[in-house]
């Protein structure tokens, strides 16, 4: 087959028994940013996503969870700003390799059973 290369894509998620979203890949990207700056409006910035936006997701997902997932410090003289929860911690971790393991996986098996007939 000519053309372009294809790519496989492929996402996982976890969602609660009414197939509200709990966890995937925006509210994983957006607590990797959290972490890294430090701040919901920091990584709301760096994201180009509102403060209210993220704040949304994040209290959807510890509501859904039933546990919280950051720990908010109010601003002030010496500044405001967040950190992760344990909880928070792991399912950046675990939920970032399961993704990366099923992004392997998928590629290696769309590559064995398609490989030869579309130019993946």
């Amino acid at each position: 087959m000519a053309g372009a290369k294809l790519k496989v894509r492929s996402k996982v998620w976890l969602e609660n028994e009414e197939g509200e979203v709990v966890f995937g890949l925006g509210r994983l990207k957006i607590l990797e940013a959290v972490h890294r700056l430090g701040s919901i409006h920091a990584a709301g910035k760096e994201l180009k996503i509102g403060y209210r936006a993220i704040w949304a997701r994040v209290k959807a997902a510890e509501e859904r969870l039933g546990e919280p997932l950051l720990i908010k410090k109010i601003g002030g003289a010496t500044g405001g700003g967040s950190t992760l929860t344990p909880l928070a911690e792991t399912l950046v971790v675990e939920y970032g390799r399961v993704q990366e393991e099923i992004k392997r996986e998928t590629d290696a098996q769309f590559q064995a059973r398609l490989g030869d007939h579309l130019n993946i």
